[in-house]
């Protein structure tokens, strides 16, 4: 095991920087996902927080994607030999706004890659840190640092972990219903292969999760989204989430937000149908 680890965590600093321009088409695609009235996506219109994600695309071949719809292990991130992976949460600075029209760059490092035993077997933390940087400047307009996790396979005899009860003092309440449709397009959109979010038979026999889950973006998308809604004029600074527990697409669920006493930072979380927190973010405002 020690081996392994030594292996894996020789990844760390490893860099790789990918182009793209922020096209419009996107921008609209995503506005008509979220439900939002039709709008132009003109040269110059700042992306909204976390609508980055619609560009610096996976473009893998076909032949390096492996079975569960991610490429093969290896490459830019480290091998790891554990078949579950998941976006366990991320934490965004937003320095200055990315707009349509901006030609950008994202260099992705590997900052952190670290091992532990969890209640069901062993873990493998990944962090990546992303600077996109727009139009050839010194600076980045974003920093993210995205924490993924790779786990075992379920077993037979593995215990969920308790769950823990969502706030009830939200300002802010929307209900999402997470039909077979707006996860296809979300996956569309981010051109994401993962099948736990579109292959139900894989999902359920293979990875022996109850239904399709709901991408951890999207809902992170879908909190920040419900902040644009309540207080459109709103200029985040910072926001960070972490995913708690699954969401399934079996049931609606909400997302939820709580201005605090500071005026600054807005509390955002997400709940299942039963109530049960599945993720918890802050938002902090310039």
């Amino acid at each position: 095991m020690s081996t392994q680890q030594d292996e894996l965590r020789s990844w760390i600093g490893r860099s790789e920087t990918v182009q793209d321009t922020i096209y419009p088409t996107p921008v609209i695609a995503l506005t008509a996902t979220l439900d939002h009235p039709a709008a132009s996506a003109a040269t110059g219109t700042a992306l909204p927080p976390l609508w980055h994600w619609l560009y610096f695309l996976p473009m893998h071949r076909q032949s390096d994607i492996g079975a569960d719809g991610h490429a093969r292990r290896g490459g830019f991130l480290p091998p790891v030999p554990l078949p579950r992976r998941m976006w366990a949460g991320s934490q965004f600075e937003f320095r200055a706004p990315i707009r349509v029209g901006d030609r950008v760059a994202r260099t992705s490092t590997i900052d952190d890659v670290s091992t532990k035993e969890g209640r069901t077997g062993k873990l493998v933390f990944v962090k990546v840190r992303h600077e996109v940087r727009c139009n050839d400047n010194k600076d980045p307009a974003l920093v993210e640092f995205h924490d993924i996790v790779y786990r075992e396979a379920q077993g037979p005899n593995d215990v969920a972990p308790p769950p823990q009860a969502a706030p009830i003092d939200a300002a802010w309440r929307r209900r999402i219903l997470p039909d077979d449709v707006l996860l296809f397009r979300y996956s569309a959109l981010t051109f994401n292969g993962h099948r736990i979010h579109y292959d139900r038979q894989y999902v359920t026999q293979k990875e022996g999760y109850p239904g399709l889950i709901v991408h951890g973006p999207l809902i992170a998308t879908l909190l920040m989204d419900l902040l644009r809604r309540q207080m459109p004029d709103a200029d985040v600074a910072s926001f960070r989430f972490k995913a708690v527990r699954p969401t399934f697409d079996l049931n609606a669920f909400h997302v939820s937000g709580q201005p605090q006493a500071d005026g600054k930072t807005i509390h955002l979380w997400a709940s299942d149908h039963d109530g049960w927190l599945t993720m918890d973010a802050t938002a902090v405002l310039r």
